[in-house]
């Protein structure tokens, strides 16, 4: 887990010094089971330093995270979701003031519940409907909100500690939102999670049914939106964000009187999980725990699915011991293998089959959600092998994506099976976890 005592002290130092002031960040983010000085440690030091790809990749995801916080050429939107997996890269190449800039407006669109938005683009009056949420605190912008998922809260507390984590600027927590503290705001996200979408009967939330991570549901088109046709499940990557985000919000709060509560609901979630969503037999994450019914055809085991994405983060938020991230590492692998597929980015295996998602996005299996590659997740498990202190199969793994963004000189949302880029060019979710993985790889390597 990272370290909640490194911080920059200067925000405003030059772009040399905050590089390797974040870079410090970096190396105490790292286990000290990832330390040594073996004669095979040493061998694969040499080889990633000497690594001119990951060099090269790696200057170009600087180069793409600078100057903007949409998601990418395909998105004109800032959406929280994404902007939390580059805000860390991005304060290198950006002034912490514009990167807090972006994250203020994510709690001017914040509902009186708690709940957070997705994401929000300039005003335009000929592009509001229903669905688009206005505020008097931001009445430059337009906002909207994917109701079937629930990742937006634990996306922007995440956000807000690496922002503070980096640059050292705890004014940013005391700043007033309208009539209320960042640092409050971020208290009542947190609650929304746990009054309006929380199954007491399984101590965990839930969302609509959903292709792991994903934001759109199977029973209409777009399917972006609670309706009467959802089906309520629980899953892991959106307990697993929660977890994430509870984590982060304690370093926040240091010795603060209500760290007690946020540990005790930390520790609950984690063993719910472990309870509800652990197959321990199959050695893997059920897809759904659903409180409503299934929207899938009797007889779909749906449980034949490895999720991917979910089960990187679940990692990431300490859910599995060691034994258990090396079997569902070499289960990647192994689907990998089976899908003909380039790299663990695969969202999931296998994908659900043909006409289950009525999205035509995801309608085909291995498109999209539906078990397309994307580098956005694959480079969390490769995060997550880092902090495991698996550097080896870290690196054997990332190679395949770092590869595939020099060949089409650029960083792509999604890849085809065959390894083609798909969806958003410039995708700059892909270019931040790639980065950091990059710079988790190089400071492990400086330790050696």
């Amino acid at each position: 887990m990272l370290s909640g005592t490194c911080f920059i002290k200067e925000p405003q130092i030059n772009r040399l010094l905050f590089r390797a002031a974040a870079l410090l960040c970096v190396a105490a983010a790292l286990p000290a089971s990832a330390a040594g000085s073996d004669q095979t440690g040493s061998a694969l030091a040499r080889q990633i330093r000497r690594d001119p790809t990951l060099r090269r990749v790696h200057q170009m995801a600087l180069n793409l995270l600078k100057g903007g916080f949409n998601a990418g050429s395909g998105y004109n939107q800032v959406w929280i979701r994404d902007a939390n997996t580059f805000i860390d890269v991005a304060l290198e190449v950006n002034p912490p003031s514009s990167v807090r800039g972006a994250l203020i407006p994510f709690f001017e669109f914040q509902g009186a519940d708690g709940n957070i938005i997705d994401g929000y683009v300039p005003f335009n009056a000929q592009h509001v409907t229903h669905d688009t949420r206005l505020s008097k605190l931001a009445p430059h912008l337009m906002a909207f909100k994917n109701s079937v998922e629930v990742d937006q809260e634990s996306s922007l507390v995440q956000a807000v500690y690496k922002y503070v984590r980096i640059t050292g600027d705890r004014t940013f927590l005391a700043q007033r939102i309208g009539d209320r503290s960042v640092r409050d705001r971020l208290s009542s996200a947190l609650n929304y999670l746990l009054t309006q979408r929380y199954d007491t009967a399984h101590g965990l939330i839930w969302s609509a049914t959903r292709a792991d991570w994903g934001d759109v549901q199977p029973e209409d088109s777009p399917g972006v939106r609670l309706d009467s046709k959802s089906h309520r499940a629980i899953s892991i990557y959106d307990n697993a964000m929660l977890i994430l985000a509870i984590n982060d919000y304690l370093r926040l709060l240091g010795k603060a009187p209500e760290a007690a509560h946020w540990r005790q609901v930390r520790d609950e979630l984690k063993s719910n999980c472990r309870k509800y969503l652990w197959d321990a037999k199959r050695e893997k994450f059920i897809p759904h725990v659903y409180l409503d019914g299934s929207p899938f055809p009797a007889g779909f085991d749906e449980n034949r699915i490895n999720y991917h994405g979910g089960t990187a983060v679940a990692i990431l938020a300490g859910i599995l011991n060691h034994e258990e991230v090396l079997h569902a590492m070499a289960r990647m692998d192994a689907d990998v293998r089976d899908a003909h597929a380039a790299t663990i980015g695969l969202t999931m295996y296998p994908a659900y089959p043909l006409g289950l998602f009525k999205n035509p996005q995801l309608t085909a299996p291995y498109t999209y959600q539906n078990g397309g590659d994307w580098t956005w997740f694959g480079g969390r498990m490769v995060q997550a092998l880092i902090e495991q202190g698996d550097v080896a199969d870290a690196y054997r793994e990332i190679r395949p994506m770092a590869d595939r963004v020099q060949r089409v000189n650029g960083f792509y949302e999604w890849w085809t099976r065959d390894d083609q880029p798909k969806g958003s060019a410039n995708f700059r979710g892909s270019a931040g976890v790639l980065g950091r993985d990059i710079e988790l790889l190089e400071a492990w390597a400086d330790k050696h």
